[in-house]
């Protein structure tokens, strides 16, 4: 299935004028940017600000019964999808597997963290059998030793990496058996790690997991630091003080690889380069986020020489507020794609095994394209990608008033807004050059 063949699916005949569009988005970042100078002189967003949630609410949000609840289902549906996609049926087009994995599970944990939280961590079917092992082996869940703190979030953007790459480049990567056995071979890599370093080495040891709870930074339900849930500012969650190991990483993987997801769909791309080839895409998709990251540190380093700043400090402490980015540059490349071709998953899910059974009542449904028309699908993409950028620009105003020097935080910001503004007009580009 062309679909399943590359990462991007969905709407392309969108009816946009694409100069005025990237020209209009690199103005509003432009704009944002030189409003928030003016208006925004002090810190606004507090890390542990928030208005508590009802007691009883949030009883019921941190109940066990609805972690174990949550957790047999993850579990449930996982198994249930390895067994489908190693003895159901053998191509993408009648296997929900691919389109399990592809489209419901890696698009839709975005909006399901963002506006629920870390859901991942909470129900991650591999703390689930790393617990039941260790139940059974009696050994401490704990591990023999913790993480060391150096690794950060390194290990989960080596696995995001493999990830996009499988997603994006890497050959038959749509045949439902492989699937299958990447998702065991994951699970055991992972299994194996966490009995030597514990249960804390899904935090950021495993790619999907921090993924989910990078993104929950941004859900407007929060836990401040005494734990009690609260209603934020979605933004506050991205101020946080302190660097963290291996974030620069991550979020640059994932505004990357969308990036060259979009470089693909150009005429340029298409003209020039032979779909098919793994060298050209490998190299294509490292470029990518190479490009991303270089331009991130050099804007920050440069922002640091303007204030007097430690200049190989600075980008660990503001890679946080790049996941407005990444959340939006998600939002625009793969919004369509979820809502259209994520129907697959449900109508194959009918007749999982291709027996003839209609479990569902959606065996031979196809895919209502209606649902997300060319205006709608535009307005998406367009607003998604300038207000990721504009969200970013906004906590790293506020973190900069935050720890910057007095005087001097503003100036140290240009060098980032400029990088903002460059990459919302080459995130449009990419976009609108299909």
């Amino acid at each position: 299935m062309e679909v399943l063949a590359h990462g991007l699916g969905g709407r392309t005949d969108l009816p946009l004028d694409a100069v005025a569009a990237i020209a209009g988005g690199g103005a509003a970042v432009a704009a944002s940017f030189l409003a928030l100078t003016v208006a925004w002189r002090r810190p606004r967003l507090r890390p542990d600000g928030g208005r508590p949630l009802p007691a009883r609410l949030a009883r019921v949000l941190d109940s066990p019964a609805l972690t174990w609840a949550g957790r047999a289902a993850a579990l449930a549906a996982t198994l249930f999808v390895v067994v489908v996609a190693l003895a159901g049926p053998g191509g993408d087009a009648a296997n929900l597997a691919p389109w399990a994995l592809y489209v419901t599970f890696w698009v839709g944990l975005v909006p399901a963290s963002v506006l629920l939280g870390p859901v991942w961590r909470r129900v991650n079917p591999l703390r689930t059998l790393h617990a039941g092992l260790c139940r059974i082996t009696r050994a401490d869940p704990a591990g023999r030793r913790p993480p060391p703190k150096r690794l950060g979030y390194r290990p989960a953007a080596a696995w995001l990496t493999g990830f996009v790459w499988l997603e994006l480049v890497a050959p038959h990567r749509s045949d439902p058996r492989l699937v299958g056995a990447l998702i065991i071979g994951y699970a055991v890599v992972n299994l194996a790690l966490a009995r030597v370093y514990g249960r804390d080495w899904f935090t950021r040891g495993d790619g999907f997991e921090a993924y989910s709870s990078l993104l929950a930074r941004m859900c407007p339900i929060g836990r401040r630091g005494d734990g009690t849930l609260v209603l934020r500012t979605p933004l506050t969650g991205l101020t946080r003080l302190t660097g963290e190991p291996g974030l620069v990483a991550a979020a640059c993987v994932l505004i990357g690889s969308t990036g060259f997801d979009g470089v693909t769909r150009t005429t340029y791309w298409r003209d020039n380069v032979d779909p098919g080839s793994v060298v050209a895409g490998t190299l294509g998709l490292a470029g990518a986020i190479g490009l991303v990251t270089a331009l991130y540190v050099a804007a920050l380093r440069a922002g640091a020489v303007l204030t007097g700043d430690d200049p190989a400090e600075l980008p660990g402490r503001f890679a946080a507020t790049l996941l407005p980015i990444a959340l939006g540059y998600t939002l625009a490349h793969y919004f369509s794609f979820f809502v259209l071709e994520g129907q697959m998953t449900v109508i194959l899910a009918s007749d999982p095994f291709g027996t003839g059974l209609n479990l569902l009542g959606s065996t031979g449904h196809r895919v209502d394209y209606d649902l997300a028309g060319p205006t709608l699908t535009a307005q998406v993409q367009v607003n998604a990608i300038v207000l990721g950028h504009i969200a970013a620009t906004v906590a790293a105003h506020d973190l900069a008033l935050r720890i910057g020097p007095p005087g001097r935080s503003g100036r140290g910001q240009v060098p980032i807004a400029v990088v903002m503004v460059a990459l919302t007009c080459a995130g449009l580009f990419a976009l609108l050059s299909g």
